[in-house]
């Protein structure tokens, strides 16, 4: 399946990429009460699940007997099934209530979730989330999340776009890729995410796998090359590699913004040396990726 840069990229061309069998479909409609009572918090969070969500449909639940792969037991957690979930949000969600809107989500199913975010109208752009869960250290059988979410915003690329947003909970970036090789990347990063296509061994196998596959879009959006790792431990290289450059990146982000205000000539250059530094390592870093 190949998505045009002229075309619109909808939940529904994600779940049809993720190609899962009718035996692990559910397609049914998630009341907001059930989030409002198992995810929110504070009234703040009610208030953006109240006016933000337009509709939450469960999509398919991924267990052993409707995709014939083992569920997963260690000291740590317990991965008896994943669930696939669209959320349709409404209007404009700043990028901070969006972040907060899918970690909420996260914590409200017991299970790992792979959650499809899109605007209620349609668009050119959705939001792809995972997060693992684990047991909670200090309270018997509840499960809570292992680290920040994992989301990428994937845009299909005009004329006039040629740039991307990602993030790992925190951090932002776009792509320095021409609209071509933006549009060739999110292709082999949708066809990646096929079920079929992620490790069979267990279902924590193959939700690692969609998370892999997210990390190497990340990674494909700085050196233009989209490849998913083969091995645990490449992918562990990649994870460090990605937190490197996402650490550089935001320390080039702050020495700009600290020369842009700087009014003595000598320390804009003190700042302007230590900004090459910075980019210098940065370009190194990339070539971990």
């Amino acid at each position: 399946m190949t998505v045009s840069p002229a075309s619109t990229l909808s939940a529904q061309t994600l779940i049809h990429a993720l190609r899962l069998p009718e035996s692990c479909r559910v397609d049914q409609r998630v009341p907001k009460k059930l989030l409002l009572e198992n995810g929110a918090a504070t009234a703040a969070d009610k208030r953006l699940i109240t006016e933000a969500i337009e509709e939450i449909q469960w999509i398919a639940a991924l267990k052993p007997n409707t995709i014939g792969v083992p569920d997963y037991r260690d000291t740590l957690r317990e991965y008896l099934e994943i669930a696939v979930l669209a959320v349709t949000v409404r209007g404009v969600v700043k990028p901070a209530s969006h972040s907060r809107l899918a970690e909420l989500l996260h914590r409200a199913v017991p299970y790992p979730v792979l959650l499809l975010v899109a605007p209620q109208m349609g668009g050119q752009s959705l939001t792809l989330s995972l997060a693992h869960k684990r047991w909670a250290q200090n309270e018997a059988a509840k499960v809570v999340l292992d680290g920040s979410p994992i989301s990428v915003t994937v845009a299909v690329p005009t004329s006039n776009t040629a740039s991307t947003s990602l993030s790992d909970g925190h951090v932002s970036g776009s792509s320095h890729l021409d609209p071509t090789a933006v549009a060739d990347v999110e292709n082999a990063f949708i066809q990646s995410l096929s079920v079929t296509r992620q490790p069979q061994a267990t279902l924590h196998a193959l939700y690692q796998g969609w998370v892999d596959c997210v990390q190497a879009l990340l990674a494909a959006r700085l050196t233009g090359s989209y490849q998913v790792p083969t091995t645990p431990e490449q992918a562990a290289k990649r994870r460090r590699a990605l937190a490197n450059c996402e650490r550089l990146e935001a320390e080039v982000s702050r020495l700009r913004a600290q020369a842009a205000k700087e009014k003595q000539l000598a320390r804009q250059v003190e700042l302007n040396l230590r900004l090459k530094r910075v980019q210098a390592e940065l370009a190194a870093a990339g070539g971990d990726l």
